[in-house]
This record gives C-alpha cells, structure tokens and sequence, in this order.
C-alpha cells in the first residue's frame, strides 16, 4: 500500500510540473504577442503567411506593414521575407512579400529573401546562411503575436539573437487567435525540451 500511494504522489507530481510548465509557456506566449517595441537591429525578419496569386493575404499584409513601419523608423536598415510557395502557386511568399514592400519604397538592395521554407522552422533555418552573409547577428521578427515566440525562440536556437515586434493589425483574432496560441504553447513546450529541429524533423 504504500508503495502504491508513493507511486501515485509520484504521478500527481509529475502532472502537475508538466500543467504548470504548460501554462507557464502560455503566459509566456501571451506575454511576449504584446511586444511592439524593440531596440534596434542588423535586420527585420518577416515571418511568411498566405499569398493569393502574387498578392498577400490580409494576414500577410499586415506583418509586411508593420515590418515596414519598424523599417521607416530605423529599427534596423535590413528586411529579411520568408516562405516558399504551394505546388499550384505561381508566386512564393518571399516573392510577393519582396514586391510588396518594394512598392512601399524599401529599395531592393535592403530586402532579403528566402523562398524555399514550408514551415517556420525550415523558413528561419534557410534563412541563416544569408544573415551570416550579411554580417546579420541581430534581429527583429515580426509575425502574428501568437507566433511570435515560436519564431525567436527559433532564431535564438538557430545562433541568432532576436527579439520580436507584433503586428497589431492582423486578420487573426478572437477566438481563432485563441485556438492558434494554444497550438504554439503546445509546439513551444515541447520544442524547449527537444529542440526545435527535432520537432520539425517530427512534425514537418
């Protein structure tokens, strides 16, 4: 009998550090989707999202603009765009991101790009021979505030030091938003404890 009733304290423990861990993550999500301000960087990273046809979506819009915004005010002299395409796009996201922003006035020597990413792990990873290129040791992400952490924490993993700065326009809110960040705080606790690599080799 008593090993049984250590056996069980045991198990309690270990769920409840593992929904305190959990919950943990998701203020950490929360809390780090509201940061807008940063210090100023080698680079602006823009996670990618949905283009239609050489368009972005909404969503995409938004992070380009705030990318933009954070450009315009000198927070660092680069921008780096991200994502591949679907099989039956014509366009990439890097592509329509890269003309987007161009039509803003970001002059096309300033715009980096990567094209070839499906996931944002395989985006950032792809991404990092071209910021070393750069001399790039520092940079700003901005993405959906639910996807935030996720992207630095990548980054961070990846050699790089970020910091993140939240589109406060995107599409995605109420509980869509919600359902995502409980996704990411899933993907994020378990991406701390495997590396983020190893969940990507995992998950795809």
């Amino acid at each position: 009998m008593n090993f049984f009733r250590f056996f069980v304290v045991v198990l309690l423990a270990k769920a409840l550090a593992i929904a305190l861990y959990v919950i943990v993550t998701f203020i950490s999500v929360l809390s780090v989707g509201k940061d807008i301000d940063t210090q100023r960087a080698d680079a602006i990273v823009v996670m990618g999202a949905a283009q239609y046809d050489g368009r972005p979506s909404p969503q995409l819009a938004s992070r380009l603009n705030h990318a933009f915004y954070l450009w315009k005010n000198k927070q660092a002299p680069l921008i780096a765009v991200t994502g591949g395409k679907q099989r039956a796009d014509r366009f990439t996201e890097a592509a329509t991101s890269q003309r987007f922003l161009e039509n803003l006035g970001v002059p096309p020597a300033q715009i980096i790009f990567e094209d070839q990413g499906h996931s944002t792990y395989e985006s950032l990873r792809n991404l990092i021979p071209a910021l070393q290129k750069g001399d790039i040791s520092s940079v700003v992400v901005v993405s959906d505030a639910y996807h935030l952490q996720r992207s630095m924490l990548t980054l961070r993993e990846l050699g790089i030091k970020a910091q993140g700065s939240a589109t406060r326009t995107s599409p995605i809110q109420g509980w869509q938003a919600f359902e995502r960040t409980i996704k990411e705080t899933i993907g994020i606790s378990v991406g701390r404890l495997m590396s983020f690599e190893q969940l990507w080799s995992i998950t795809g």
